[in-house]
């Protein structure tokens, strides 16, 4: 069976969804855009948003909608972007375009 291309932003949405782990049909083409835009900017633009101080130290590890997943390598940077956490939302959306409401810290284990 041969299968024809498939213009990507008719595909988009399910790649956005397998990404989330999100088995839902509730994700237009527009939103998937959008979604897509946001993902590359964090993931894409995560030391020019950042620096390379914390970026050494902090890696964006999911984004799910307006929820920012990172691991840090030590549970002192875990304390840092506490309080970095508006900083860094703001620079997010700056450099990015990506709205971050809340972010999530979570340890690396050794």
């Amino acid at each position: 069976m041969t299968r024809e291309p498939v213009p990507i932003r008719d595909s988009l949405g399910a790649v956005i969804r397998s990404l989330r782990n999100d088995s839902s049909d509730t994700v237009s083409s527009g939103q998937a855009a959008g979604m897509a835009r946001q993902m590359g900017g964090v993931f894409g633009k995560w030391a020019e948003a950042v620096g390379d101080a914390v970026a050494a130290h902090v890696t964006p590890v999911k984004l799910d909608g307006t929820k920012l997943v990172v691991e840090v390598d030590d549970p002192a940077w875990a304390t840092q972007l506490r309080f970095l956490e508006t900083t860094l939302k703001q620079r997010l959306l700056d450099v990015a375009g990506a709205t971050i409401d809340s972010v999530e810290v979570r340890v690396k284990r050794r």
